[in-house]
């Protein structure tokens, strides 16, 4: 077994001891509500009727065939599906999941009142500071893998910025390697054809050296299923639903409604689409099999009608993520949001864009947020400067999900009657045994008055963030466990690189 090193110094002042409350995160606060109840129950409704009456397309035969064994109507590629059935599957679903990770330091209980961080995703560039913007490549995305270990904030890896220069067919076992082998959280899968699917599954059981009873009795990977809003599910991705469920791994159901564009342009509308889309493609999860570990999802948000852009942290953006927790919770289902910046660059702009989303997902209660660190461009970017910035968020949000001691309000009475009228607290007894961890101490923010700041460099918060990411990197050690995962997947990893790989499904 390989001893850990301790972190440097230089990095020991980045990552403050507080760090370790942030691991496992509940929600400290109460949800927020929109609508009404009997409004939430009417929206699920209209949602029923419009699987009924106007059904899903499903492209993949295969999901149509089981569809039509459950007794739903099939009209060349449209699936309509009776609530009776939508009903039964509902009933069927878990409604609390254990997440396991590499080390079960970071196993994660994931269920109505948790709350799961991960880093940006699906992003096919990147940029910082240094390098300038760029396409995704291999040193970047282990770069990303590398940061999301050393942040106890972020409770899953990332699947960004993907790494272009790795060949599309073998892309995938580059991914799960570097994540099995650089981290030790939990693991983030693209879902894009079976046989990518199985080599990747093979991957994570040979690197914990984990049976398949193990492995499928709770989900070790977990993937984002995007429905192609309006009413589609692609081969891929009704692939990944059947696939997911018959290995017993967490499929995260998640249309992509955009107001005005991909949705109708009302509120209200586009949550009844994003509802239909989530309810079938949670019923087609558990037709595949029963039990099968699914959670609700919602990333909608509106367009700009100018040009038709993806927005983000706006108003209708977090009105959707509200009444998304309340149509989750309306079905008793742990539920993903997501932030997001529709920003080119880490500015003012996308920073005030991806925070308002943080707080909109924590108004709702959202239980797994994604994107929520380095997002740009709608997505198109991952950015390192922006990362870090974005964490700053994350940390202050992870503050406000603890509660106060009761035995503190004593305490404090105390302190106020120990200190005279017009006096003050600094080396009040109460003050000088809690003075060194009283209050959050900023990650990139710099709370110098100008004299001090001017003489430190006169930096920006970008500026500070560029030499932040650089030495976490610089201060990373790998997990504990890292060469014992790395050689149980030698030799599999090179019998899958001569077989070629596996190529992703055509949608």
């Amino acid at each position: 077994m390989r001893a850990r090193k301790q972190k440097s110094p230089k990095a020991a002042t980045i990552l403050s001891a507080r760090q370790a409350r942030y691991r496992h995160l509940t929600h400290g606060m109460q949800p927020q509500a929109l609508f009404s109840d009997d409004k939430i129950a009417a929206l699920h409704d209209a949602a029923l009727r419009g699987l009924e009456e106007l059904g899903i397309a499903f492209a993949l035969p295969e999901a149509r065939e089981i569809f039509a064994k459950a007794g739903a109507k099939i009209s060349d590629e449209m699936v309509y599906i009776g609530r009776d059935i939508v009903k039964e599957a509902l009933a069927n679903c878990h409604k609390e999941i254990t997440l396991k990770a590499p080390n079960p330091l970071y196993d994660k209980a994931y269920h109505q009142t948790s709350l799961l961080f991960t880093p940006a995703g699906g992003c096919p560039n990147v940029s910082d500071a240094i390098r300038g913007r760029r396409p995704g490549d291999a040193q970047s995305y282990s770069e990303a893998v590398k940061l999301t270990q050393m942040l106890e904030v972020l409770h899953v890896q990332s699947v960004a910025p993907e790494p272009q220069d790795i060949p599309i067919h073998l892309r995938h076992l580059f991914m799960a390697q570097t994540q099995l082998s650089q981290c030790d959280k939990i693991i983030s899968l693209y879902a894009r054809g079976r046989g990518q699917l199985m080599q990747s599954f093979e991957l994570i059981k040979t690197a914990l050296d984990v049976d398949d009873e193990s492995f499928q009795a709770n989900p070790h990977a977990i993937t984002i299923v995007n429905s192609n809003s309006p009413r589609l599910f692609d081969k891929p991705m009704a692939q990944a639903l059947i696939d997911f469920a018959h290995h017993g791994q967490l499929s995260v159901i998640t249309p992509f409604c955009l107001a005005g564009a991909m949705a109708p342009v009302t509120i209200e509308g586009a949550m009844i689409l994003q509802h239909m889309e989530c309810l079938a493609g949670i019923t087609l999860a558990q037709l595949a099999k029963s039990g099968a570990p699914v959670s609700y999802g919602g990333f909608g948000s509106n367009v700009d009608m100018r040009s038709g852009s993806p927005a983000f942290g706006t108003p209708e953006h977090i009105k959707m993520q509200i009444l998304s927790g309340q149509l989750a919770r309306h079905i008793g289902l742990p539920w993903r949001s997501a932030a997001g910046s529709a920003s080119n660059l880490g500015d003012a702009q996308g920073n005030l864009e991806n925070t308002n989303a943080l707080w909109g997902a924590v108004l709702g209660n959202a239980n797994l947020v994604l994107h929520a660190a380095g997002w740009l461009e709608g997505g198109l970017t991952f950015g390192f400067e922006k990362f870090i910035t974005d964490i700053e968020a994350l940390q202050i949000i992870a503050e406000m999900t603890s509660g106060t001691e009761p035995d503190e309000i004593e305490d404090a009475y105390q302190a106020i009657s120990d200190t005279a009228p017009a006096g003050h607290f600094f080396d009040n007894p109460h003050t000088m045994t809690r003075f060194k961890d009283a209050f959050y101490p900023p990650f990139n923010a710099d709370l110098s008055n100008f004299g001090t700041w001017q003489a430190n460099g006169a930096q920006s918060a970008d500026m500070r963030a560029t030499a932040k990411w650089q030495a976490l990197l610089e201060a990373y050690q790998p997990p504990q466990e890292a060469g014992i995962r790395q050689d149980r997947m030698t030799a599999l990893l090179d019998e899958f690189h001569n077989l070629g790989g596996a190529m992703p499904l055509d949608g």
